[in-house]
């Protein structure tokens, strides 16, 4: 094999511009500053040589410095290390490290690849990145990933970037908001603001949310969650979009290149560094704020994919200890789609996906992480999936990480599902259940009453055997994945065909409706039926007990115009076009006006699951739902809070209208009308404090596909007027 000639170096003496190289010391790992120099520490087992390389340009193809660590001097154990005097903020670096090339072994080491450091904070921008110079084979090679590149791949490879600079938080703490008090907006940091209608002066960026604050103080949700920030590279995604010819791009992000730096091209002040900076100004001023910063981390899998995928980082360092390898250890278990597996319960692994996670906590100051496709963490390094996984046991129970809210995507693609039972009590999760059951029942399916009321109540049927309640359900009707809510209500079907796979990507199972013509219409009647849908929808999200999480956009009906995995869509796709905002005023108003409902009325929000004397179902005609009768699709509960106050919920999945006998009223109270989705604005909602008296309180008209929040209250004021007239 061809490597490239390194110079000679003796330790303890002089490089030029440096002062001095020390042997250095293992622990900690990365790099870190001490005594005027640079620690670097670097994790290969199966390794035989590693060499650290210093760039002065991130498009630098040659070195400015090499170091060669000697095994005899710079090994201690499995860690490499070297200390370097004299290293400054900013300091361009990466490694390359040989070994055995033994694809049917588990190795695949290649020293012409330039790789980068599993811990590095960040790394330089590389436009148009392309990971084809990074294949650590020839890929027209007949042999394909058993023949070996001997091209060098340093010009075509960002670097890592040597941080070293203070940040003024200015106090800041973690605000640790209880779970009741917890609504979550999903939401994308360059498709938020990215859309010239955003208005933002630092559109796609961090710095384009933080303009965006008042608007989502306005909303009412107490936290966001974004889509990965890990940095990861765009141009992954090959192809373009069959019907205009645009490129296609990595959009979503879910292909980390590394676990601890921030995405660059996020930063409106440059990527050599200042993405930390600007990071730590948007957490700051979301906390500010009192909004909550959770990310979206994945730590399944990586951008390397199978045997065939390029070699960045963990395939190079050492491949066997990083992923779940199959029984012929050249290829890899895919238990994630991507076509690798990370091996997350290895002791190294783990300690690297913890170091993360403090990172991120400590450092970086978020309050919670949303964990994609976490059964994966569950599993051993042979792909069966542990009872009590380490991984999964330290995350909930560690000390530092102790505050910080942790929720699962408890599921993977190699066939597990743990909704309800995912690990420790600790964890929240993603209810997929409560988002299929949900749907199903406003489109009109047969069968769904009892299920319906269970996820109203926190899907007690899902977690109570396991010693969860109800704030482990994260309650959602939409999501990245999948269809808006928009259009959820619009299609029947998808339309994936711009992503260039036939049609052939993105789920079947979406239990969709389109009420009569197949996306967007000027038809008047679909209009107004989807628009009660969606507040339905926003409706039964919003009242139920778990922890609601609203995709963003939804509140103004974002659509995607019928694509449901617009994971490569880097375009008006997927971006937030702000012009909708106006166009559905009606809906926004409504979302809001739900949220402060929900914060108003902590009964429904509680850590606990309704008792028998808290809550009372009702069908019709007064008595309780027919359970057994699969055809029921109205449904009506009493919820009594504390101060004599109660609640009653009705709801209709049915075409035609039903008239609800009411329950007598608490004692001192009279019902009021806080919300009918059937109503167009502004009478569909009214504010808290200002519901309307109903002039009948005796039956309650219910309309087709519609629901009704009535409140019990004192009506002191005479002023106020019945739900039979306009409000105030």
């Amino acid at each position: 094999m061809n490597m490239p000639e390194s110079p000679p170096h003796n330790f303890e003496a002089d490089i030029p511009g440096f002062a001095q190289v020390r042997v250095g010391v293992p622990l900690p790992m990365g790099t870190h500053a001490h005594e005027g120099g640079v620690n670097f520490a670097l994790f290969s087992r199966h390794a035989s040589r590693v060499r650290l390389e210093l760039f002065d340009l991130p498009e630098d193809a040659k070195p400015s410095k090499v170091i060669d660590l000697d095994p005899a001097h710079n090994r201690t154990g499995d860690i490499w290390h070297v200390w370097i005097f004299g290293i400054r903020h900013g300091q361009l670096y990466a490694y390359r490290v040989d070994g055995p090339q033994q694809p049917w072994a588990g190795h695949r080491f290649n020293f012409n690849k330039l790789l980068l450091d599993p811990f590095t904070k960040a790394i330089s921008p590389a436009p148009a990145w392309s990971f084809e110079p990074a294949y650590g084979y020839d890929p027209s090679a007949a042999e394909r990933d058993l023949s070996f590149s001997e091209v060098d791949n340093a010009g075509a490879m960002p670097k890592c970037i040597f941080t070293q600079e203070s940040f003024d938080w200015r106090g800041d703490r973690p605000l640790k908001h209880p779970w009741s008090k917890t609504i979550i907006y999903e939401t994308h940091v360059r498709g938020f603001t990215i859309h010239p209608s955003s208005g933002a002066t630092h559109p796609g960026t961090y710095r384009g949310l933080i303009e965006k604050i008042p608007y989502l103080k306005e909303l009412g949700v107490t936290a966001v969650e974004l889509m990965p920030v890990q940095e990861f590279n765009e141009y992954q995604v090959k192809g373009s979009q069959p019907h205009t010819g645009q490129p296609l791009r990595n959009y979503w992000g879910y292909d980390p290149v590394v676990f601890f730096a921030a995405k660059a091209s996020y930063s409106s002040s440059g990527g050599m560094g200042q993405q930390i900076s600007e990071f730590k100004e948007m957490v700051r001023a979301l906390h500010q704020a009192d909004i909550e910063v959770i990310l979206d981390v994945v730590f399944n899998h990586t951008a390397e994919g199978d045997e065939l995928g390029p070699t960045l980082c963990f395939r190079g360092i050492d491949n066997r200890i990083f992923y779940t390898l199959a029984g012929d250890r050249r290829y890899y278990k895919d238990y994630t789609g991507t076509g690798n597996t990370i091996n997350a319960n290895h002791p190294v692994v783990r300690a690297q996906i913890l170091a993360a996670l403090f990172y991120w906590a400590g450092e970086m100051h978020v309050d919670g992480f949303r964990f994609d496709l976490a059964s994966v963490l569950g599993r051993d390094g042979t792909g069966n999936l542990l009872e009590k996984a380490p991984l999964l046991e330290r995350i909930a129970e560690d000390p530092v990480l102790r505050d910080v809210k942790i929720i699962a995507e408890a599921w993977d693609t190699g066939g597990a599902y743990e909704v309800g039972r995912f690990s420790e009590p600790r964890w929240a999760e993603w209810n997929g259940e409560y988002r299929d059951d949900v749907r199903r029942f406003w489109r009109g399916d047969t069968g769904l009453l009892g299920l319906f009321a269970s996820r109203l109540c926190g899907s007690s049927d899902i977690y109570a055997k396991s010693g969860k309640g109800p704030e482990s359900s994260i309650n959602f009707i939409t999501c990245h994945d999948g269809f808006t809510l928009n259009d959820l209500v619009s299609y029947l079907a998808k339309d994936n065909t711009s992503n260039g796979e036939n049609n052939l990507d993105g789920t079947n199972h979406n239990f969709s409706e389109n009420y009569g013509i197949e996306g967007n219409t000027t038809d008047v009647g679909i209009g107004i039926v989807r628009q009660r849908q969606i507040k339905n929808f926003l409706l039964t999200l919003l009242i139920s007990r778990g922890v609601p999480m609203l995709l963003g956009g939804d509140e103004f009906r974002r659509t995607q115009c019928g694509n449901n995995n617009a994971y490569s869509q880097d375009n008006e796709t997927s971006w937030y076009d702000w012009s909708f905002l106006k166009e559905h005023q009606g809906v926004f108003r409504f979302t809001r006006g739900l949220i402060a409902f929900r914060q108003a009325h902590p009964v429904l929000s509680r850590e606990q699951f309704y008792s028998d004397s808290e809550i009372r179902w009702f069908g019709p005609q007064g008595g309780s739902p027919n359970w057994d009768d699969p055809k029921a699709k109205q449904l009506a509960c009493l919820i009594l809070e504390e101060k004599q106050s109660a609640i009653f919920l009705l709801f209709n999945a049915d075409i035609d209208a039903v008239g609800f006998a009411l329950p007598p009223a608490p004692f001192g109270t009279q019902w009021h009308l806080t919300a009918n989705t059937e109503r167009e604005t502004p009478y569909d909602l009214f504010a808290v404090g200002e519901e309307p008296l109903l002039e009948d309180s005796q039956t309650y008209l219910l309309g087709p596909q519609s629901s009704v929040i009535l409140l019990a209250r004192s009506t002191n004021d005479q002023t106020l007027p019945t739900a039979s007239k306009e409000p105030l």
